[in-house]
């Protein structure tokens, strides 16, 4: 005998913020592509006039950023798509998606400042220290005060953590060029420029190798972080009634929203509705599991799937 239960239980839980804070950035989505245009075009102008490779690299990798904060934004409206008959889950995945897209972005840029500023070390150029330094200021203030608008949500949404780094790594890179160019003012020493490129390249590879590797974890279905697999076992175990538990899936059907399937093995029978919407609702306030299949069975049953928990 086989019984499925299943529900998706609205509640007080981390999830409740979860849910509903993609559609509060909106605003900030908006606010931060049209800074971020238009500062694109200033910089590389003043870039290219000041013959500064830090501005002209600083305004290709604010272009990227810019494609960065389109694909997240993107990614937050197909995730409020329903689900239909073809996309079961709908299309949160895309949030997902694009979170593994904006850390590949940011590491693509980086290398290419690698790259260029490694061939300006071999001949310096001199550059308009005021002109860097006054639009590397300008940038500083409109990357911070636009990641600022992603700070509140990095903590709990990868897809926007990604846009949140891209605009922090902005602001630094904008930070670096501005005192790269001070430096050049006082000294005047032309491989400033590129040697700063390269130290602020290497600062956001680091800070950004955390996010590439957390998305790429969930395309294949990992765990989502902060939970611990064994944690979930070991309490279903503990349940009344519940003897074992077997093919214990748990994945992120986007980067807010974490679902569980499991057999438990319950040899008394079918314990009740009211137990298992219990069950379900601690998941999700315990473990942040927004969307629990529980399956019952009265005695073990071998399906190929079983999981090694360790």
């Amino acid at each position: 005998m086989h019984e499925t239960h299943d529900h998706s239980v609205s509640g007080h839980s981390h999830n409740h913020g979860h849910s509903h804070g993609p559609a509060a950035f909106n605003r900030a989505f908006i606010v931060g592509i049209g800074l971020n245009v238009a500062f694109v075009i200033v910089e590389a102008f003043y870039g290219w006039r000041a013959e500064s490779l830090a501005l002209l690299a600083d305004a290709g990798h604010n272009l990227s950023d810019v494609a960065g904060l389109l694909l997240s934004w993107g990614a937050v409206a197909a995730g409020r798509r329903a689900p239909d008959a073809r996309h079961t889950y709908g299309w949160r995945r895309a949030s997902i998606l694009a979170a593994f897209a904006n850390a590949v972005l940011l590491l693509v840029a980086m290398g290419s400042l690698l790259w260029e500023a490694a061939h300006r070390l071999h001949s310096p150029v001199p550059v308009a220290g005021l002109t860097v330094i006054s639009v590397a200021a300008i940038g500083v203030v409109i990357n911070g005060a636009t990641a600022a608008l992603f700070m509140a949500g990095r903590e709990h949404d990868i897809n926007i953590r990604g846009a949140f780094l891209h605009m922090a790594a902005d602001a630094l890179v904008s930070l670096g060029v501005a005192l790269a160019g001070v430096l050049y003012l006082w000294w005047g020493w032309a491989w400033l420029d590129p040697v700063t490129s390269i130290v602020i390249a290497l600062i956001i590879i680091m800070g950004t190798w955390g996010l590439f590797r957390q998305s790429l974890h969930l395309l294949f279905d990992g765990v989502p972080e902060g939970i611990e697999l064994a944690s979930v076992d070991a309490w279903l175990r503990s349940q009344p009634g519940v003897t074992d538990v077997h093919d214990l899936h748990v994945w992120a059907m986007s980067t807010t929203e974490c679902a569980l399937t499991a057999h438990l093995v319950m040899p008394s029978g079918h314990p009740g509705d009211a137990v298992l919407g219990a069950i379900e609702n601690v998941l999700q306030r315990e473990f942040s599991i927004t969307h629990s299949t529980l399956q019952i069975e009265l005695e073990s049953h071998d399906h190929g799937c079983n999981t090694t928990i360790t």
